[in-house]
This record gives structure tokens, C-alpha cells and sequence, in this order.
């Protein structure tokens, strides 16, 4: 058995799911506050996101970091916070080690004295693995709803 499969298979369920639950409170929590390269330090090196406004998946930390920090600047131009919230957390472990996580993505975007809208409704097909004895996103795939 490998480190990794060691890793997750010392987990409880309960305790595995409570692990993945504080990494997404964590990782959201650093995309909303635009701390990009240590957003993009918890995906693995190679971690790919594949989200739906972009014509190609993003590939490595280097690209990751840089969407945020764009993401960041477009936000601050317009005067808007955005929050993510993932919900109903859907946690299945693989035997080979990584963890497949679907959940609901709701983004809250929030104009500068305005009130909050609901911006965008997702699904996000995470596959989770542990390195250096933590969790990071290997593959994210979003699909919006009201899209094909």
C-alpha cells in the first residue's frame, strides 16, 4: 500500500469527512479573500481545474495562481465580493487513495453597499488526495447550471 492509500485508509469515514469538510472551509477562504498562491498550494502540482468559463482547462499551480489574482482585480474594479459556498458534500474514498468529492457550488456575489444575489449555481466534481499528509484537489471539473 502507498503513503497515500495509508493515509486516507487511516481515516475513519467520520474523521475523513470532517478532514475534507475544514479543507473546503479553508480553500474557499482563500479564493474569496484572493490569497492566490496559497489557493493555488492546495491543489497538487500537476492539479487541474476545469471550470465552465474557461475555453480549456487550467493546468499547475503557476496558471492557478494567476487566474485568482485576475479574478481578484476584475472583482475590485467592479466593486464586488464574492463568496463560495460548497454544499451537500458528497464524499466517496477510492481504493487507490484519492477521494472523489461532489457537491453543490454557490457562488454569493455581493456589490459594494448592495445586497447579496445568488451569481452562479454549480456542481463540482472534485478528485481529492492526500500529500505530505494533506488534502489537495488532483482534478476539479465545475458544471453551471443552465448550461449544456
Amino acid at each position: 500500500m502507498t503513503s497515500v492509500q495509508e493515509r486516507a485508509a487511516e481515516l475513519t469515514f467520520a474523521e475523513l469527512y470532517a478532514r475534507v469538510q475544514q479543507f473546503y472551509a479553508r480553500h474557499m477562504w482563500l479564493l474569496d479573500t484572493g490569497a492566490a498562491e496559497e489557493w493555488a498550494a492546495t491543489f497538487s502540482e500537476d492539479g487541474v481545474f476545469a471550470p465552465p468559463s474557461a475555453p480549456e482547462p487550467i493546468a499547475g499551480r503557476a496558471a492557478l495562481t494567476a487566474g485568482v489574482e485576475e479574478a481578484k482585480q476584475r472583482l475590485s474594479e467592479i466593486g464586488e465580493q464574492h463568496r463560495h459556498l460548497l454544499l451537500s458534500l458528497d464524499v466517496v474514498p477510492r481504493g487507490d487513495g484519492g477521494i472523489d468529492v461532489r457537491s453543490y457550488a454557490q457562488i454569493i456575489a455581493t456589490p459594494r453597499g448592495g445586497d447579496p444575489r445568488v451569481h452562479l449555481m454549480c456542481v463540482t466534481y472534485d478528485l481529492l488526495v492526500f500529500e505530505d499528509g494533506e488534502l489537495r484537489v488532483k482534478h476539479r471539473r465545475v458544471t453551471r447550471d443552465g448550461r449544456p
